[in-house]
């Protein structure tokens, strides 16, 4: 350990209590070395993709303001040391002006004051300028629409405002794909996100050993909650799994969803993130549903789930969510207000 800083001998103490107090303090020093890669080794590579997008646009903003960054906010905590709680006041309004979405700029506000946490704890940043930062609160969603409403653009990007609503109907349509193999596997994977509510990088890291076939269950990983689900497979599901297995084009060491070649065979390669969410939205196009996506489908799954008066904790752990926030909004939104009046006069 490094203890150049620590003073040799401590006022008015024994040579045991300051052996201790430089001990002490030279683990301080580690510990504050350290606060960065600690924090990011317990957080999910999606969480650290997003922080880091997010840190780089405040980057951006700084340079606007004539602020040079040495290194990264993301990995360097002495870069921190001129960030102020104005600067961060100010990069909220920035992105307002810019036309980022508030729920967006609410995450990034809290990716700011985590790591001007970090900065603060690794000695760079003061203990007051943290405490401002932190004081600095994002909008409501009363707030938001609010806001939304006084100014020209309220997003920016491909990322939608309101989820695609399918209907039942629709969903039904989906599901029906044309008996070829890319047509198998499109009914397969629209079954599987209607009826299970998989997200699409859980659908892209599926294999063949997925599907549990003596069980019917579908065993796959859920990253944003690092939890393994099984599900039983609905009969949509089972049913679509059954003409894969038929034509033998369920394997259990290669992907579950394989890319399709130019003849409408499939090659041996999986099908990315991106060609899912490609082919999600050429199928919605197929039944009338503009810009339809993975998430719109898992929309439908939850909002079919309330619907049905699935209990809030069971929608959780289905859904793979680490709170109840997001199965409450779906069962509150559901809801019916007025269910219970009685105006019939006794």
């Amino acid at each position: 350990m490094d203890t150049s800083l620590v003073p040799d001998r401590l006022p008015n103490s024994s040579p045991a209590t300051a052996n201790n107090a430089r001990i002490a303090q030279a683990a301080n020093e580690v510990a504050r070395r350290y606060q960065f890669t600690e924090y990011q080794q317990r957080r999910a590579y999606q969480t650290l993709r997003r922080q880091k997008a997010g840190l780089s646009l405040f980057e951006e903003y700084l340079h606007f303001c004539g602020i040079k960054i040495q290194h990264a906010l993301f990995e360097y905590p002495q870069d921190w040391s001129n960030i102020s709680w104005g600067l961060v006041e100010g990069f909220i309004k920035w992105q307002l002006k810019e036309g980022y979405a508030i729920q967006t700029i609410n995450v990034r506000l809290s990716t700011v004051k985590t790591y001007a946490k970090l900065a603060m704890k690794s000695g760079v940043m003061t203990a007051e300028t943290y405490a401002q930062i932190n004081a600095i609160v994002g909008y409501t969603h009363k707030e938001g629409i609010r806001v939304d409403e006084k100014r020209p653009q309220s997003r920016v990007g491909f990322k939608k405002a309101q989820p695609v609503q399918i209907t039942s109907a629709q969903a039904v349509r989906l599901k029906d794909q044309p008996d070829t193999p890319q047509g198998r596997r499109d009914r397969l994977m629209m079954c599987l996100f209607l009826d299970h509510g998989l997200r699409v990088g859980e659908m892209a890291a599926l294999l063949g050993n997925s599907i549990q076939f003596e069980e019917r269950l579908l065993v796959f990983y859920r990253p944003k909650v690092s939890k393994v689900q099984k599900h039983w497979l609905s009969d949509d599901a089972w049913h679509a799994v059954d003409l894969c297995r038929l034509h033998e084009e369920i394997d259990s060491t290669t992907p579950l969803l394989r890319q399709s070649l130019r003849n409408k065979q499939l090659s041996d390669n999986g099908m990315s993130p991106r060609g899912v969410t490609h082919r999600v939205k050429v199928l919605g196009e197929q039944v009338g549903l503009t810009s339809l996506s993975a998430h719109d489908c898992r929309h439908y799954w939850a909002t079919t789930a309330a619907k049905n008066g699935t209990d809030p904790f069971v929608l959780q752990e289905a859904g793979g969510w680490s709170s109840l926030a997001m199965p409450r909004r779906y069962i509150e939104e559901n809801d019916i207000a007025n269910e219970g009046i009685n105006l019939n006069t006794p």
